[in-house]
């Protein structure tokens, strides 16, 4: 597919399939889900104990770890965990002002219920206004170096300030997403900022099961077809037979699919 595209993309209503929700749907743990559960909390466990500070000013041990939730499946499991473990780790959520509805209304649930302190980082509104009118609330459709810029505005920007400071960050990275995170490792230290994925080893059974069996509050979106959510301009219901990421930027080629947060950058380019 070009890079250039030369009319909106359409969206359209995933084919018929199983109704329900998503647990419904999905909770179907895999053998070995227990001993992937103990991994994962200790995980963030050592990760809580390891990533600290003291504070110049009041002598407090800082937590030096968060992490990045987008209020996806993946990220309301983590976050769950966080708070069942009473781990000292913050959690933060890119509000890009383009989500969808159900997301903000997850979000207020949210914040409102987390033990662990929850950040809210959204982009420079006058950066936003400025793309918007030289290029169009349409930017993203017509290239991909517009949907980037956009991407980099709405979401890396505000990601540099939320870890400014951090040496770790928590992400619901797994490797059953896609074939460019087919390799992600449970702690990832190849770049500046060591990068952890205690679900690395979930399956999307798993992440379901977990949600089921301790009633986690999570996306209704989920439950019409939507296993990866993004923005709302960017994201779609995938149809039966689809990839997991199928509908994140449907009208670009499957290697541009990312919008720069998990985009491998080495230690000295960092």
């Amino acid at each position: 597919m070009s890079a250039e595209v030369s009319a909106l993309p359409q969206r359209f209503a995933p084919q018929a399939q199983p109704a329900g929700s998503a647990i419904a749907r999905n909770a179907a743990p895999s053998q070995d889900y227990i001993i992937k559960l103990a991994e994962t909390q200790n995980v963030l466990q050592q990760a809580a104990a390891t990533y600290r500070r003291t504070d110049t000013i009041t002598g407090a041990s800082v937590a030096t770890v968060t992490q990045a939730s987008s209020l996806g499946a993946e990220d309301v499991v983590i976050s769950h965990l966080i708070n069942s473990l009473k781990l000292d780790i913050p959690v933060f959520v890119l509000e890009t002002g383009a989500l969808h509805t159900e997301t903000l209304a997850l979000l207020e649930r949210f914040q409102s219920s987390s033990r662990a302190p929850v950040t809210v980082y959204k982009p420079v509104n006058e950066s936003v206004v400025q793309f918007v009118a030289r290029e169009g609330a349409d930017a993203m459709y017509k290239s991909i170096t517009l949907r980037k810029a956009c991407c980099g505005i709405r979401k890396m920007e505000p990601l540099a300030r939320a870890l400014a400071g951090k040496g770790a960050w928590i992400t619901g990275l797994r490797r059953e997403q896609s074939g460019a995170r087919a390799d992600v490792p449970l702690v990832d230290t190849s770049e500046q900022r060591t990068k952890l994925n205690p679900l690395a080893n979930w399956t999307w059974g798993d992440v379901w099961h977990y949600i089921r069996e301790n009633a986690v509050d999570y996306n209704p979106l989920h439950d019409q077809f939507f296993p990866s959510i993004g923005c709302e301009p960017c994201t779609r219901a995938i149809a039966l037979g689809e990839d997991f990421r199928a509908g994140r930027w449907w009208w670009e080629d499957e290697s541009a699919k990312e919008c720069g947060l998990h985009v491998k950058q080495d230690k000295t380019a960092a």
